[in-house]
């Protein structure tokens, strides 16, 4: 019980990150192209990673072999389908119906879980998904509802982030997680540095007046720090300790900070039904990680049927 709220504890100060490094990631990419911002962002993560590696944890180097690498390599391709078709989705749909489909994933996941682990969500988890799905809905979707394309790509997106999480809690158990943390971070950086070569100026990125903006510098440092090398390294060291559900639902959490740093730091303001939405989606969570008495139902049960 300890090492799953700890492990939930530390899943929740990763979807923090991500969500207040939102708007950072937002006025970075008006000077620095999507792809190019995460091939540098990644790779400059998998520097970091890699040096603590040899540095301190060589030894997990003896640990490489065909399965690991396949592990990591399926992870971060994974990682940057769902970085991809965001960012591909954005050009034709709002941010608010981004928003909503990414975090469809809470649902996903149990959905996707039961095929592939065999795992079946309690039914605190499923009463739990649910209130924060409604949450998404009420936080997210602000204009009209009518699909486009850029929402189908945006549906592949959060595929591939539910798929992410199912995998890195399979894989977690595996292999060590710096190791596996490594392959899959350089994996997004090449494939994310590949679609920058071929689709955009990445020249831009050896411009010292775009690179050394402030805006663009200190979201980099930012989020290859915090962002990318340690959040990835927490998640895929603390999966192993619960299940993809709970992750789902504590990462559905990320557009609830990514709100409210917003309205800190970039003054947006919140509807009330934004406002409701937050509070559905921390309740979700919260739901979700109570304790089932089953002792409780089966107690109720036997006597029902003693009698």
């Amino acid at each position: 019980m300890k090492k799953t709220l700890i492990a939930d504890v530390s899943l929740l100060l990763v979807a923090f990150v991500w969500g207040a490094t939102f708007v950072l990631v937002q006025n970075a990419i008006s000077f620095l192209e999507p792809f190019t911002f995460n091939g540098i962002r990644f790779f400059t993560a998998a520097v970091l990673l890699g040096g603590w590696l040899l540095l301190f944890e060589r030894k997990q180097l003896l640990s490489i072999n065909k399965k690991l690498l396949f592990s990591g390599i399926l992870l971060g391709t994974l990682l940057f389908i769902g970085y991809a078709f965001q960012t591909v989705g954005l050009l034709y749909t709002s941010s608010s119906k981004a928003g909503f489909i990414t975090g469809l994933n809470v649902v996903l996941v149990p959905m996707i879980a039961i095929f592939l682990l065999k795992q079946r969500p309690g039914a605190n988890a499923v009463v739990g998904v649910v209130i924060a799905t409604a949450g998404l809905y009420l936080l997210t979707m602000t204009d009209k509802v009518k699909l486009n394309i850029g929402d189908g790509f945006i549906f592949i997106c959060a595929i591939g982030f539910a798929l992410h999480i199912i995998f890195t809690g399979k894989f977690s158990n595996n292999y060590p997680s710096l190791m596996l943390t490594v392959v899959q971070i350089s994996t997004v950086a090449i494939l994310s540095s590949i679609f920058s070569f071929g689709f955009e100026n990445w020249q831009m990125a050896f411009q010292p007046d775009v690179i050394l903006t402030e805006n663009v510098l200190s979201a980099l440092i930012i989020t290859s720090v915090f962002a990318t090398a340690l959040a990835f390294f927490a998640q895929t060291n603390f999966q192993k300790f619960t299940t993809p559900t709970r992750v789902a639902l504590i990462f559905a959490m990320e557009p609830v900070f990514a709100a409210a740093t917003a309205f800190i730091w970039a003054g947006e303001r919140l509807s009330y039904t934004a406002i409701i939405g937050c509070i559905l989606i921390f309740s979700g969570m919260v739901f979700a990680e109570l304790p089932v008495r089953k002792d409780v139902f089966l107690g109720k049960f036997k006597r029902k049927h003693a009698a």
